[in-house]
């Protein structure tokens, strides 16, 4: 497994695929994948790229997001939301017992924080989370559901995270919803 953080380059990739490749050829009873930390959707897909020039691909060695890898190692579908939903709480108890040097003044948080409070969400820790999870994860597993395919479409679209966090806040959760 290698859990790929941001875009690879074609050299990296290729690299990983061909160690990938030696894995199944010394274990034909093993698959490998390639979880993409934040990954433009969910999906669990034969990873094909290019290696010299040419274009590869196995069956067993797959490009997946990170809610599908939770998903076959849990047995859940929804796990990767499911842990996402107690990290406020854990982050919370973290910050209380470790003090507030842990999180640096940044204006994205600033503004993320201002707009959380505006939802009517109940809670602004669970609110701003949201806004957070669903800029990366809007596609995932748990979280699909909380959207409609238009508000999606305009979020892959939009640019400013503030318009993203205000629609998802808006949309999501309606202004009645407690």
């Amino acid at each position: 497994m290698k859990n790929k953080h941001n875009t690879m380059n074609s050299a990296a990739a290729g690299k990983t695929f061909i160690k990938m490749q030696s894995q199944l050829l010394k274990d034909d009873d093993c698959a490998c994948f390639l979880v993409e930390a934040i990954a433009k959707k969910s999906q669990n897909i034969k990873w094909e790229t290019s290696v010299d020039n040419q274009k590869v691909g196995h069956k067993l060695i797959r490009r997946v997001s990170m809610d599908k890898f939770y998903a076959l190692v849990t047995g859940q579908d929804d796990a990767f939301y499911q842990i996402c939903m107690v990290l406020p709480e854990v982050i919370q108890k973290v910050v209380e017992t470790e003090g507030e040097n842990l999180v640096p003044h940044d204006t994205v948080i600033d503004e993320l924080r201002e707009i959380a409070k505006e939802s009517s969400i109940e809670g602004t820790d669970l609110a701003f989370a949201m806004a957070i999870y669903m800029l990366g994860f809007s596609s995932y597993a748990g979280f699909n559901s909380m959207l409609t395919p238009e508000i999606v479409k305009e979020m892959q679209t939009s640019d400013r995270i503030s318009t993203y966090v205000k629609m998802i806040l808006k949309n999501s959760y309606g202004t009645d919803n407690k």
